[in-house]
This record gives structure tokens, sequence and C-alpha cells, in this order.
């Protein structure tokens, strides 16, 4: 397993994480799976085996139970670990429970540690842009918290570019805590991110941290071309997070994963995952699985190392159009641009 520091901190991660949203298994979240306490002793136990150290989780996952579950599966090894928890999606009916307000924010890390059994967490993230609540109020109440000892380090996750310079600005001018990662959604089937978030990340110091990144099963080789998909499984259809725009280009990127996976004797999803792994800005991919057996294949994924044939057949079949200003970027001014902005630009430029 191979560490690497969370942005520009000296806090080390492995680069695959246990994300925990099948924790539970409550109302919305029962579709994603129904890990017990059990279950996920034996998958935290797989992962510290391979050299996990990051373990994320969310208030909202199940209501608290994903939270409640992680505690109780880590137990005395909590300390051996890191873990990684969010606020800001509705924890109550009432009017401020949601948001990154003071008083939810407050709130909602308390009631975090004690779902968790721990008195600190070594990484606390906003989960989502909140457009309403001033950012110095925010940061400040994350500074408290940092200087209490609740939280040794802050994070952001689905922000736009423009919030996390904002974020950023809003911290520096007043000597806030500063985020040191973002966690953003990014695979083969959505490199949205290449356009300015993987940049800013790179620009600014931000590790990244990647959720979902088997694009919530579609990458696993399990959904194929004129196939029906598997039983138990979702429908394109009824498939929302992450939206499939083009079936047909989902399917080319399956179709390469397949060759390339078939080729190595390996799974179509330890592919998907050792290209993001690959990728320069990218920290840690954090997974997640249904059954032990899921698990232990991606695990996998950390010791495969994709060779540069490999890597740019799948960057050439999921390549995103270049959109404006950086095709006129491109055009014009490809000798005075940074190495952030190499990093979408580059493969578009004439040799």
């Amino acid at each position: 397993m191979e560490y690497r520091l969370l942005g520009h901190s000296g806090l080390k991660v492995s680069v695959l994480s246990l994300g925990t949203m099948t924790f539970g298994g409550q109302g919305k979240f029962a579709k994603t799976g129904q890990t017990d306490v059990g279950t996920a002793q034996r998958q935290i136990g797989l992962c510290l085996d391979a050299g996990v150290n990051l373990f994320d989780t969310a208030d909202v996952y199940s209501g608290g139970e994903s939270e409640v579950i992680l505690g109780k599966a880590l137990g005395s090894k909590r300390h051996d670990v890191l873990v990684a928890s969010k606020a800001r999606f509705p924890m109550g009916e009432g009017p401020n429970d949601r948001g990154s307000s003071r008083h939810h924010i407050l709130r909602a890390c308390e009631a975090s540690l004690k779902r968790l059994n721990t008195d600190y967490l070594d990484l606390y993230q906003l989960h989502e842009w909140d457009g309403l609540t001033p950012l110095e109020e925010t940061l400040r109440a994350l500074d408290d918290l940092v200087s209490s000892g609740k939280v040794r380090y802050v994070g952001v996750s689905n922000f736009s570019a423009w919030h996390i310079m904002k974020t950023l600005g809003v911290a520096q001018a007043n000597h806030y805590i500063r985020p040191v990662s973002q966690q953003i959604h990014y695979t083969l089937q959505a490199r949205e991110a290449e356009y300015e978030l993987l940049p800013v990340a790179q620009d600014q110091g931000l590790g990244v941290l990647v959720w979902s990144p088997l694009a919530g099963g579609l990458l696993s080789g399990k959904y194929r071309r004129n196939q029906a998909a598997p039983e138990g499984t979702r429908h394109l259809a009824d498939w929302g997070e992450p939206p499939v725009r083009d079936e047909s280009a989902l399917y080319d990127v399956v179709d390469v994963l397949v060759e390339i996976a078939e080729a190595r004797g390996v799974s179509a999803a330890q592919i998907a995952l050792a290209w993001l792994i690959a990728r320069p800005q990218v920290t840690s991919v954090i997974v997640g699985a249904r059954t032990d057996a899921q698990l232990q294949d991606n695990l996998l994924a950390a010791d495969l190392t994709l060779n540069n044939e490999e890597i740019e057949r799948l960057n050439k079949v999921s390549q995103l159009p270049l959109l404006y200003p950086y095709w006129h970027q491109a055009q014009t001014a490809p000798d005075r641009l940074s190495a952030a902005d190499l990093s979408l630009i580059a493969p578009y430029l004439k040799k």
C-alpha cells in the first residue's frame, strides 16, 4: 500500500480508503448496502491487513447509523487509524438541522463524536456547499473545533472551484484553519473534475479524495452493452448519481475496461481503480462494498500498475471535449500555461 500526503499537510493517507455508506442500510441508503457490525469488523480487518489507514463516513449516512457501526467495529483500533466524517445535510426536521451555520456545525460534530465513540475526528469535511451561511461563520466554527482538539484537519466536498477559492481566500484573510482536501466524484465515466477541480487542487495544494470511484458499479464490468443488468442490481434508467447522459459512451469505456482486465487476468473494477490511483492529483480513492469478496477484489487495485498503452487507451475512450475558455487557451496561449493549466490542456495540444 502506498501512502500520500493529504494536500498541504503532513498527514499521510493510503491510496485506497474505505467508505462506509453501506454501513447501516437505513432509509434511502438501504439500496447501497446493509452492512452490520459483524460484517463491518470483517471488512475493516481486510482493510487493515491491506494497509488502509483512512475510514470515511458522514452523519447523514443511514441517519447516523453508519457512524455508530464504524465506531463499534473499530473499537480499540480507533487510534491506529484515521477517521473522517462530514456534515451539512439535514439531520432533523428543524430549519437549523442542516447547512454550515455555526449552530449546525458545532452540534453536528458533537453528535458525530458521540456516535463514533471517539473524542476527535482526524478529518472533518463540509459535505456540500452552503450558499446562505457566510463563510466567515462556517470557518470560524471549524477553526474553533480544531483549537478545541475535537478536529485535526478540515476539508470540503462537492464544492465548485470558485467555492473552493472563496473558502481558501476567507480562511487566509481571517487566519482561520485552511481546508487540506476536497472529496469529489471522479471516474472514467465522469471526468468533469478535470476542468477545474483537479487543477485548483494542484495549484492550491489540496488533497483529492474520490467518492464512488466505480460510478456506483457502472464500471465494475457487470453492466455490458445489450445485456440485461444482473439480478438484484439497478437499471440505468434508475441511475441518478452519477447521471448517465450518454449510454453508448459509457459502454465504450466499459468495453475497453473489460478488454484490458481480461488481458491482465483481473477485474474491470481493479482497472478502473488503478487508473484513478495513477492520476497525479488524486490522493486516495474511497472504495465501498456490499460483500467481503467485492472489497477484497477492490483492495488488489493498490498493487496494480497500468502501463502507458493501457492508460492511453482509457484516456482516449473517456476523453471529454475541451470547453471554453480552455480551447481558446490551448490555441492562443500554450506557451504561458502553468502545470495546473496543463493538467487539463496538455492532452489537447498539437504535438
